[in-house]
């Protein structure tokens, strides 16, 4: 029987530290994704996974101490991305394999195929889980197009080249900011911002159909309006943004304004302002000492609560009283309890 560590940081940060296979395949299950997991005799089983607190993606550093091999059904919902910071890492999907060795090349894994990986015992890496949904919809930002299928992200990509070098440099301080006290658990703005260039920067590292798009000719006239008022909303979503307002900032009809969202982003300019301060509202919610929910709520434009709540649960699937309860820590008990809790 293998021994379990667990031990949490400021802002709910996780370091596990695990000899047993059963326990260590559970966490990273927890973690990642589900999985079955051998390990080979060089050496026996340290397991041991760093995670910071995530925003929108999953950011861990994770080794085992031996060689292991890992099996993985279909993640369905989200890309994978490993950067060897240590050691090498074999990777076979969709009838390719690829060696990805710290320093040279990383891996990039899709939702749609089951997975087998080979880790060397001195194999340390970056870990990055994206989800489906977010990474598909930056990709239509950045290409003006939505993603027809799935992004066809190739298995290995080069990290000796410059955009790799950039790549790994922010992966490295996104995650040394991440584990800092103080560092950007507590600025979740900056944090979304540090999130949305890496996600930019891992669709311009790694080869896939997007690429040409990415790295090619502007985008049409239209769709070029629109992804400058994209941006527009990203950077001043508490400002007034109406439809007429967004038109002006564009110098385009707000006729031409609705057809280019809905050919572009897929719905309303109205829509996409609300999308975008709901995600303002859930990063709040997701920190520590930030407010009350109505107050949280009023800052980014939402005032009718019932709306507000029937909007947020369908964006995140969980209403915004749940989100505020699991990131806020359970207050010690002091003295002998005496009243009831105030709701």
């Amino acid at each position: 029987m293998g021994t379990d560590r667990h031990t949490t940081q400021p802002g709910s940060a996780l370091r596990f530290r695990t000899t047993d296979l059963d326990s260590a395949r559970a966490q990273v299950t927890q973690t990642f994704a589900e999985h079955e997991m051998s390990v080979g005799h060089r050496s026996p089983l340290d397991c041991r996974l760093d995670l910071p607190p995530s925003g929108r993606l999953t950011l861990a550093r994770l080794g085992y101490g031996t060689d292991v091999t890992i099996f993985g059904p279909p993640m369905r919902s989200v890309y994978h991305v490993n950067l060897p910071i240590s050691g090498a890492n074999t990777v076979h999907q969709n009838g390719t394999t690829r060696t990805s060795i710290a320093g040279r090349s990383g891996n990039a894994m899709v939702p749609s195929s089951p997975i087998t990986m080979w880790w060397s015992p001195d194999s340390v890496q970056y870990a990055i889980k994206l989800p489906k949904e977010l990474i598909e919809a930056h990709a239509a930002k950045l290409t003006g197009h939505p993603v027809d299928g799935s992004i066809g992200f190739a298995l290995e990509f080069d990290l000796s080249t410059a955009p790799g070098q950039m790549l790994q440099s922010t992966v490295s301080f996104l995650y040394a900011e991440l584990t800092r006290p103080g560092g950007l658990p507590s600025m979740p703005a900056v944090r979304h911002e540090l999130e949305s260039a890496l996600m930019t920067e891992l669709l311009m590292t790694v080869p896939s159909q997007l690429s040409t798009g990415l790295l090619g000719a502007p985008a049409p006239t239209r769709r070029s309006k629109i992804l400058e008022i994209m941006d527009y909303v990203d950077e001043h979503p508490g400002q007034e943004l109406s439809t007429a307002d967004l038109a002006a900032v564009a110098g385009i009809s707000e006729r031409t304004l609705q057809a280019g969202f809905q050919d572009v982003v897929g719905m309303s300019p109205r829509a996409y302002v609300r999308a975008v301060r709901l995600d303002r509202v859930h990063l709040e919610l997701r920190s520590t000492d930030t407010g009350s929910i109505t107050d949280i709520a009023a800052r980014w434009g939402f005032f009718h609560l019932g709306r507000f709540a029937q909007q947020y649960r369908a964006r995140f699937g969980l209403l915004p009283s749940d989100t505020a309860r699991a990131a806020r820590p359970t207050p010690e008990p002091v003295g002998t309890p005496s009243g009831r809790e105030l709701t």
